[in-house]
């Protein structure tokens, strides 16, 4: 099982607890019409609780969906489920969603609606290319695949590699003078798991584990590169 997230920074000014206030009971109902049916359509946030200095919360929201029955397309409601975490680290709320990146989006741009009336306020988190390049060297003996955008020959878009060992390939040195590295696969240091990171934030366990893992790992491995590109933008 596969387990995903995306990071992002807040970046207006607001504390844990605010955020905690506006997000409590947060529901909304919407009745729409599919077919010759009506169906109420819900979004809400639950179970928002600090835990170990963090903000935490479950994100709902349904939609429609069908289900093929003996021939028959019946409509019937989904709800996905997102827990989302926000944490302060270095005076920088940064929000930790756990779904696919454009569902991430979208819930992203929800709870900025929610607490500062329209998106924008919460933005996508960026890793500079050079700290993904020196992440992908601290993990050179376990790097399964390295992706490279921005690449200067002309007519090729991205480039990659796959395969243990890619530093001490003369490809990849090659590689790192025409691109930049844009997404790793490494099975990180300390780490009983494969882990593939993009420069966007996403972050992908390809193991089944915990949220508390997930949380775990993100908040000591990957906030430190996001702040650390922070501070040099």
């Amino acid at each position: 099982m596969v387990t995903t997230g995306k990071i992002f920074i807040v970046k207006e000014e607001i504390n844990l607890e605010t955020i905690a206030l506006k997000l409590k009971d947060f529901r909304t109902e919407e009745n729409i019409e599919f077919e010759d049916r009506e169906l109420k359509l819900i979004k809400e946030i639950t179970d928002i609780k600090m835990v170990e200095g963090a903000l935490q919360g479950t994100n709902l929201q349904d939609r429609v969906i069908d289900i093929y029955r003996r021939g028959e397309k019946i409509p019937t409601i989904q709800t996905l489920e997102a827990p989302f975490i926000f944490s302060e680290h270095k005076g920088t709320i940064l929000l930790s969603i756990l779904e696919k990146k454009l569902q991430a989006n979208s819930i992203a741009n929800q709870l900025s609606k929610i607490l500062f009336i329209t998106t924008g306020h919460i933005v996508e988190a960026r890793i500079n290319p050079e700290m993904m390049k020196n992440f992908h060297e601290q993990n050179f003996e376990d790097t399964k695949v390295v992706f490279f955008d921005a690449v200067d020959i002309p007519n090729v878009n991205k480039l990659s590699l796959y395969g243990s060992s890619l530093a001490d390939t003369a490809l990849y040195n090659d590689y790192c003078s025409h691109g930049k590295v844009w997404y790793v696969v490494v099975k990180p240091k300390g780490y009983g798991f494969i882990v593939g990171v993009t420069r966007d934030g996403v972050v992908t366990i390809f193991s089944r584990v915990e949220k508390d893992d997930f949380i775990n790992y993100v908040t000591n491995e990957i906030y430190p590169l996001i702040l650390k590109s922070k501070e040099m933008s």
